[in-house]
């Protein structure tokens, strides 16, 4: 039974944790998970170290799932307070760029059905006065 070893990775730089951030925030606000995961994200904050350290305790059942050096670094950067935050402000930055043309069409269908629903009323309140 061969098994390879993998190196431990004890921290991670800057501009890998503002990558795996990039990354990370542009799947979530994909697919229109933006409000759910900084809603979760936000509320596990405190926890944030604690978790880490799960992730650490659990590393070698997950690195049977997960590539070995992108967990630990994942694991690393929810250790810092300052990347999670980041998260969220980049999840939220994306949310905003990619679904505002969306959300500006919503809110346009909403005031016209609102109208129309306003202008039939009017209409049959008219007809009854007659």
């Amino acid at each position: 039974m061969k098994h390879e070893y993998k190196e431990f990775v004890n921290e991670i730089s800057d501009e890998e944790a503002h990558e795996m951030i990039e990354k990370m925030a542009r799947f979530i606000a994909s697919r229109n998970l933006a409000p759910a995961g900084i809603l979760l994200i936000e509320s596990l904050h405190p926890l944030h170290s604690i978790g880490s350290q799960l992730l650490f305790f659990i590393m070698p059942f997950a690195e049977i799932i997960f590539d070995s050096h992108k967990y630990q670094r994942f694991a690393l950067m929810i250790q810092d307070g300052n990347y999670v935050k980041a998260l969220v402000r980049r999840i939220d930055e994306l949310d905003e760029e990619l679904h505002d043309e969306r959300r500006k069409e919503a809110k346009l269908k909403r005031r016209r059905r609102r109208n129309q629903i306003k202008e039939n009323f009017k209409n049959i309140f008219r007809k009854n006065k007659s």
